[in-house]
């Protein structure tokens, strides 16, 4: 079982999106709870948290550290608000909690690109070996609570997507 954290920039809204595309995989047992990193204190979000079961936690410099202080469990989902994990993604992600090793280990599902920006970017953080934890990465919880540097990320086919409303 794996826990996710969900840093919010977009609203309730978006928070709600997201929380609900993770239905599917609460159902079949891959996700056992939720965590919602909030820069500051918001009512309606904190609605919207308590609604679905998920634990609220104050992260001001939008840092996964405090979730996954707060996570229950050792693989941590990382998403932003507004993410949506297309088809296919809780049977690789299944696969790959059951098959590694618990030593600092990272996934990355993949993301549709953001323009020529975004795209030099990556490139760039794939040529140096980056292994810095962003939304979209599937990362055992000692990655952040004891600030361990991860392997090199593994790669997943499953893949992530932002919904248009929320850029």
């Amino acid at each position: 079982m794996i826990s996710v954290l969900i840093r919010v920039g977009s609203g309730p809204e978006a928070l709600a999106i997201t929380l609900s595309s993770l239905v599917p995989a609460v159902a079949v047992g891959l996700i056992s709870d939720a965590v919602v990193l909030v820069p500051e204190p918001d009512e309606a979000i904190a609605r919207v948290a308590d609604a679905t079961g998920a634990t609220l936690v104050v992260s001001p410099d939008r840092s996964w550290r405090p979730g996954a202080e707060a996570a229950r469990r050792d693989w941590l989902l990382c998403l932003d608000d507004g993410d949506i994990p297309q088809e296919g993604w809780i049977r690789v992600l299944d696969r790959f909690v059951s098959l590694s090793r618990p030593e600092p280990g990272m996934a990355r599902l993949g993301r549709q690109r953001a323009g020529l920006l975004r795209t030099a970017a990556d490139w760039v953080g794939r040529l140096a070996g980056s292994s810095s934890v962003r939304a979209g990465d599937l990362v055992h919880r000692r990655v952040l609570i004891e600030g361990m540097k991860a392997r090199r990320p593994v790669r997943l086919s499953a893949r992530i997507e932002r919904d248009p409303a929320f850029g």
